[in-house]
């Protein structure tokens, strides 16, 4: 019996089986999932240098290629046997020559993470040689291994790509700087992006010398790549589509083979609940968020996990329909304007983009 057959009169059809609740979900991520799953995620998995597309009027761009390029292709000499022993070109004294490291320095859509994700992809080693993973990815694996053992997991790696750096952590940020201190003398290449406090330049972001001087002893080990451009996600493209009726959402969510529907501020009070290393498991399995009556995030705890759960989102390429406030509205002007700024200005282009990629959701 096909499911527009289980309709009453009077109604519109809909699936015989109701939508998931994210508020109903509580995953739990073992350890080794944590390690197996430091790949670039599937929106970045087919992303090479080759479909990187520097903006004409760009030249920084054009450039971050280039070196970006060369940068992978030095990074095919051969490590010694061992784990945590393998060292550049095989010798345990000798050091590469250049930095062995690169620093992706630029605002939010610019495509800092395509380029993590094609230097990974085009690095000669084994996958199971390179990892990739954001910033709160890696500090939640050495919370799960403990920080010798991530030494261990990690030290026989020839690249690690840390998407979104954080410096609004102290704590975090003096454990991975010791972390990538152990690393480089493993022979670990390293690159970043990064995900700075905002207002030490008048443009959103600050320099790279703040990153560089966060990790002290690392900072020779480094090159800065500065990425100027708008953000390519609403470059030339319309603007994103006004949120929908509850109604809308809801029929949307039950005629949506995998979707989940969950009231917004329901959602919000759960993702408290849940610690952010799990929100994407969180939606494994899920094909659409549909969200009703969306509203002003509340406290900038809040906003922050917010933002935690639309990078996932947007990691997985999970459309989003909503009804309620539209994105550009969910976070206060007080923190727009605050030291979270180009944090919560990222969730708003993401969510933004992943509401466009909803609307073939919605009956027209």
């Amino acid at each position: 019996m096909s499911s527009s057959s289980t309709a009453k009169p009077g109604q519109s059809p809909i699936a015989e089986a109701a939508p998931q609740s994210l508020c109903a979900l509580e995953p739990h991520v073992p350890a080794d999932r944590l390690v197996a799953e430091m790949v670039p995620p599937p929106r970045f998995d087919s992303v090479r240098f080759e479909t990187y597309e520097p903006a004409p009027d760009q030249p920084s761009q054009r450039k971050a290629v280039e070196v970006l390029s060369a940068f992978a292709a030095g990074l095919g000499g051969a490590h010694a046997a061992g784990p945590g022993k393998r060292k550049w070109f095989g010798k345990k004294t000798a050091a590469p020559a250049g930095p062995r490291g690169v620093y992706l320095d630029g605002g939010y859509g610019v495509g800092k993470t395509h380029l993590l994700a094609s230097l990974w992809h085009a690095t000669p080693a084994d996958p199971s040689l390179k990892a990739f993973g954001t910033f709160v990815e890696l500090t939640n694996l050495v919370g799960a291994l403990g920080f010798q053992q991530t030494v261990q997991t990690l030290g026989g790696h020839r690249l690690l790509c840390i998407d979104e750096f954080e410096l609004d952590d102290p704590g975090d940020t003096v454990l991975v700087s010791s972390l990538l201190s152990r690393l480089v003398e493993a022979g670990v290449a390293l690159a970043a992006t990064s995900n700075t406090l905002p207002g030490k330049l008048g443009e959103g972001r600050f320099a790279a010398a703040d990153f560089l001087r966060e990790i002290q002893g690392l900072s020779a080990h480094f090159r800065p790549l500065r990425i100027d451009g708008e953000d390519y996600r609403h470059r030339g493209l319309p603007e994103a589509p006004p949120p929908y009726s509850s109604d809308q959402v809801t029929k949307a969510a039950y005629t949506t083979p995998g979707a989940s529907l969950d009231d917004f501020p329901a959602l919000l009070g759960h993702l408290a609940r849940v610690h952010p290393s799990r929100y994407g498991a969180l939606t494994d399995g899920i094909t659409a968020v549909c969200l009703t009556d969306v509203e002003p995030v509340p406290d900038q705890s809040t906003a922050l996990r917010l933002v935690v759960l639309a990078d996932r989102l947007y990691d997985r390429e999970v459309p989003v329909l909503a009804s309620g406030l539209p994105f550009d509205r969910l976070f206060s002007d007080e923190m727009l304007n605050g030291g979270y700024q180009k944090k919560y200005f990222r969730a708003i282009s993401r969510l933004t983009a992943l509401a466009r990629d909803a609307k073939g959701l919605v009956a027209q």
